[in-house]
């Protein structure tokens, strides 16, 4: 009976410890286990295991979120660097606020590797795609085909006509401009396989229409680069009483006004105007005689000024060719003629007068490195 008693006794101690709440040292009563989360431990015959369950959110329906997750969860994602915003892939079609859209249940894995903590895809080491990364690439340059005096000049088919004074624009990387005094003239410029246009013109005063390179006056020709051209033409009419075919432009501080002359409408060498000869050298197989002279109030690229203007005149006129511009340049400083910044080479008529047209079947400025 003693032994039954016993056994009993232990059983009613043993339940009466699970049904209390359990107690300190000095017979105080621990306070129920409460989580950082809010959650309280359920006291009761539930137990350990019953409290797992309730912190755990509840299983959710197939494909969607559980909808009694603790509100101060930790969220799935975060934004790796606030100050470098990562564009969703392709593959997300982003909510009403364009956070990325959660991708559907049967996507296991995402299309690419989750960005690192410092903005930079972490498998790849490579700047996610943020339209931060500065403008595009300019396109390469056009392929000219290489100059061929020695075949019949291409047909210019098309073209875009211009006839107002100080018209200009651009074609296949060449720039170009008309200016012209009295009753004036047009401009048509060709978009082919290689740079092109004709002028024609009708008793102005003097006549200019010109294509080739600008640049902004902040380079001398050294520090620019080797300049060349490659033209060839057809001329018809008549031009007054001077006209100039070549190579032209500007150069600032000093302000200088220069012609490289490779024909003329007179069929043979030109003498520019109130200048002076300077000496003669030979370069692209001819001889050129320099001449130089000084202009006074006149037209200029900053207006009405004065400045010197420099010739370089081919003794052998021809149409078609290669001219070399940067060895003009370096003859002239040889005799002490220097050009400033530079400001244009460009492929030049010039007529000052007349009746007449040319065709550049062939217009086009290069520049090579230093």
């Amino acid at each position: 009976m003693s032994f039954k008693r016993l056994v009993t006794s232990a059983v009613i101690a043993i339940v009466g410890c699970s049904d209390a709440a359990t107690d300190n040292v000095d017979g105080s009563q621990v306070p129920p286990f409460e989580s950082v989360n809010g959650f309280t431990e359920p006291t009761g015959s539930q137990g350990a295991n019953a409290a797992d369950e309730a912190m755990s959110p509840a299983p959710a329906a197939s494909g969607t979120a559980a909808d009694d997750s603790p509100s101060d969860a930790t969220p799935t994602t975060e934004d790796p660097s606030p100050s470098l915003p990562v564009a969703p892939s392709s593959n997300d079609t982003g909510n009403a606020n364009g956070a990325p859209s959660t991708p559907p249940a049967s996507q296991t894995e995402p299309t690419t590797p989750p960005p690192a903590s410092d903005g930079m895809n972490a498998d790849t080491g490579e700047q996610p795609a943020t339209g931060m990364n500065g403008p595009p690439a300019p396109p390469p340059p056009p392929v000219i085909p290489p100059l061929d005096c020695g075949s019949p000049p291409p047909a210019s088919t098309g073209g875009i006509q211009a006839c107002t004074v100080n018209a200009s624009g651009s074609v296949l990387g060449q720039s170009w401009f008309m200016w012209y005094s009295g009753s004036g003239g047009c401009t048509t410029t060709y978009n082919g396989d290689r740079p092109a246009f004709r002028a024609t013109w009708n008793n102005s005063g003097d006549f200019l229409a010109r294509m080739g390179l600008q640049w902004d006056e902040t380079q001398t020709h050294e520090q620019i680069g080797t300049i060349g051209a490659d033209l060839a033409f057809t001329k018809a009419g008549s031009a007054g009483g001077y006209s100039f075919i070549g190579i032209y432009g500007w150069s600032n501080d000093p302000l200088v006004e220069y012609y490289i002359v490779e024909n003329s409408f007179a069929n043979g060498p030109a003498t520019p105007y109130a200048t002076t000869q300077r000496g003669t050298f030979n370069v692209d197989g001819a001889t050129y005689r320099v001449y130089s002279g000084t202009k006074n109030n006149q037209p200029s690229i900053h207006g009405t000024a004065n400045f010197q203007q420099l010739f370089s005149v081919r003794q052998t006129p021809r149409q078609c060719g290669h001219v070399s511009i940067s060895e003009h340049f370096k003859q002239w400083q040889s005799m002490g003629m220097n050009l400033g910044k530079m400001y244009e080479a460009r492929i030049l008529v010039e007529a000052g007068g007349g009746s007449g047209s040319i065709d550049f079947t062939h217009a086009n400025v290069t520049l090579s490195g230093n």
